[in-house]
């Protein structure tokens, strides 16, 4: 069932399927979980003074504990953000293994888990060097997370639909982050109006806006908390 434009009524839908934890949805949803706040998690212990290997060692730890011990089937909607929960079991964790060889965990990690070290330092090296919290560099990259992985998704349906130049030119502008190219420019290269790009990039806002939202609904449980969420990610990425 979904209401307007697509969107499910739905709500802790990722949670709630990941708590399953044995058939193939529920894997795909911890998996979806996993990818979604593992980066966060890292930039987190970054931040705290872990080194790189360290840092890694935890993230993948507190992983593993995560699974093993199955936080999720104790979390309950009304238990608040998830990405605060998170954050929070985060903590509990690295105040345990503080005391522990974290490399000795390596080998035999989950299945589910599929973390790139190179891949994390390389973001990681992109962050601002200023004098962020821990929680302020979580918090930021677990926006951006959140926001490139509607970006794909995006990117995946204009794709489909052949549409990959006029994704490719129009992504710049579709958030207003940055300067785009101008509108003749992207006319001219596509061979329409620009009242076309015009209305393409309208188009490919909204749909944006509704993806942003399906993503968000999936680890809180009302509208209102939707709403709150989104605009909360909004004030992380402007700082």
């Amino acid at each position: 069932m979904a209401e307007g434009g697509g969107f499910p009524t739905t709500r802790w839908s990722m949670i709630l399927a990941a708590r399953a934890g044995v058939t193939p949805e529920s894997r795909q949803a911890l998996a979806g979980l996993c990818e979604a706040y593992w980066y966060p998690l890292y930039a987190f212990n970054r931040r705290r003074g872990a080194g790189r290997e360290e840092a890694l060692d935890l993230t993948q730890g507190f992983f593993e504990r995560f699974l093993e011990q199955r936080y999720l089937e104790d979390l309950r909607p009304g238990a608040g953000r998830f990405r605060s929960f998170l954050l929070s079991s985060l903590k509990h964790y690295v105040s345990d293994e503080r005391d522990r060889a974290a490399a000795a965990r390596r080998g035999g990690r989950s299945d589910v888990l599929s973390f790139d070290s190179e891949d994390a330092e390389r973001r990681y090296r992109l962050e601002p060097r200023d004098e962020r919290t821990p929680e302020r560099a979580y918090e930021q990259a677990w926006a951006h997370t959140v926001l490139q992985r509607v970006s794909r998704r995006l990117q995946g349906e204009f794709e489909t639909a052949g549409k990959s130049r006029l994704f490719e030119l129009l992504d710049p502008s579709l958030t207003g982050g940055e300067p785009g190219r101008p509108h003749r420019e992207v006319a001219e290269a596509l061979g329409i109006s620009e009242d076309a790009v015009k209305m393409s990039l309208l188009r490919m806002r909204r749909r944006f806006g509704r993806l942003l939202r399906e993503e968000i609904a999936q680890t809180v449980e009302t509208d209102e908390e939707v709403d709150d969420e989104i605009r909360y990610l909004l004030s992380v990425v402007r700082g």
